[in-house]
């Protein structure tokens, strides 16, 4: 991996723009220094960061991250994403103090799928500071270029296939689990470092605890006649037939996002390692196939809201006490996040996805579900779109990817 030299900027005293916001010009005094991330200290510091960034009275939102999964996402030796990627980390250091981070990486199975030169930058945080967030942007840029890739897309940590993102719209609440939270100057952050969007993401609330909120009586209607029409069945996956269930998954998310934006085929064991991480949080009742005469036609997965637990544990560590409050809470949560639902391209014409969403609401309310969010939806992905708006539901969050040219 290439070596990066320090970046140091040293600024002047405030200007008119530092002395009406007063936050920032404090911030922003003295000198910034971009460090690479080369050694097991300095990764500490990395993934240290947010912890640096985010005041838990002024963004109540945030949910800290376990370190160890933050650990794992980075990890280029076990983590097998990075069989066909490389990436390099920085941090943004203001007299001393950490202020940011960034990481740069180049997806080489992305662009083998895509027949084109993209690098991506991800774990992005920053104080509400301009200079450490564009000397941060630029120097994962300058890392892309030299690697001969013309274009920085992101925040993806480390790719599509896991976090991506910059929350836009809907900062109220916390977010639900494996999805990202930010406070809302981050896009005027990497706006003035030139970046600009180039797709958005949705994100979908279902009230399952709200009497006013029941499935349009056409929906259970249709999916009768479908199911007598098509001999269409649901069943649980079979947690002792793990190996199986993943490859039956494995199989049906590639077939079935293969044609959307930015979307990479995973290798067979890097879905393998991502599901091994999930087969203890999936709960079964809400991880379901769909057979069409016996044929394998999708799949969906919702996991519990695992967030609601981990913000109460403030220091992103399972130990002494994190491990414990996750064992004894888990049992308590009824809310939920749909994170795949595929169907295989040969049956989207079937109204399928019409039958999922009734399926899943009816088994949401059999396990007491209250509420869950459907969300990381292609904003012009309108087989998802259109029967989620047909439930009356509405967009509730929007993230955003963005990219610039590196020419």
């Amino acid at each position: 991996m290439a070596r990066s030299s320090v970046r140091r900027i040293t600024l002047g005293s405030a200007g008119p723009e530092d002395m009406a916001r007063p936050q920032l010009a404090a911030r922003g005094a003295g000198t910034l220094r971009i460090i690479p991330v080369e050694g097991a200290r300095q990764l500490r510091q990395f993934i240290d960061v947010p912890w640096q960034v985010y005041d838990r009275r002024a963004h109540p939102q945030w949910v800290p991250p376990l370190r160890l999964m933050v650990r794992e996402a980075l990890d280029t030796r076990r983590n097998r994403f990075y069989a066909r990627a490389d990436r390099a980390l920085w941090v943004a250091l203001r007299s001393g103090r950490p202020v940011g981070r960034i990481a740069a990486i180049e997806n080489r199975a992305h662009n083998d799928f895509h027949g084109d030169r993209v690098g991506f930058f991800g774990f992005f945080e920053a104080l509400d500071d301009q200079e450490a967030a564009t000397a941060l942007v630029d120097t994962a840029a300058e890392w892309l270029r030299a690697r001969g890739l013309t274009a920085l897309r992101g925040p993806v940590s480390p790719s599509t296939n896991h976090e991506c993102g910059l929350l836009v719209r809907g900062f109220e609440a916390h977010p639900t689990f494996m999805t990202s939270w930010n406070p809302q100057y981050y896009p005027a952050l990497l706006e003035g470092a030139g970046l600009a969007g180039v797709k958005d993401l949705l994100g979908y609330f279902v009230p399952m605890d709200d009497p006013r909120f029941v499935l349009p009586a056409r929906f259970e209607s249709h999916a009768r006649r479908a199911r007598a029409r098509q001999r269409l069945t649901f069943r649980d996956l079979d947690m002792r037939r793990w190996k199986q269930e993943v490859a039956l998954c494995w199989d049906v998310y590639n077939g079935a996002w293969e044609a959307n934006w930015g979307f990479v085929p995973m290798a067979r064991d890097e879905f393998e390692q991502m599901a091994d991480g999930l087969k203890h949080i999936v709960s079964p009742r809400l991880a379901f196939a769909a057979e069409i005469d016996g044929e394998p036609a999708g799949v969906c997965l919702a996991v519990p809201d695992y967030n609601e637990l981990l913000k109460r544990i403030p220091s992103g560590r399972l130990l002494p006490t994190g491990l414990a409050k996750i064992l004894l809470g888990r049992r308590r949560l009824r809310t939920a996040r749909v994170m795949m639902l595929g169907v295989k391209p040969q049956f989207r014409g079937t109204g399928i996805f019409a039958l999922f969403t009734h399926e899943l609401y009816r088994r949401g309310r059999e396990s007491g579900v209250i509420g869950g969010e459907a969300s990381w939806i292609l904003e012009d992905n309108e087989l998802m779109n259109r029967p989620l708006r047909a439930l009356g539901l509405e967009e509730y969050r929007r993230w955003r990817i963005y990219e610039k040219p590196l020419a």
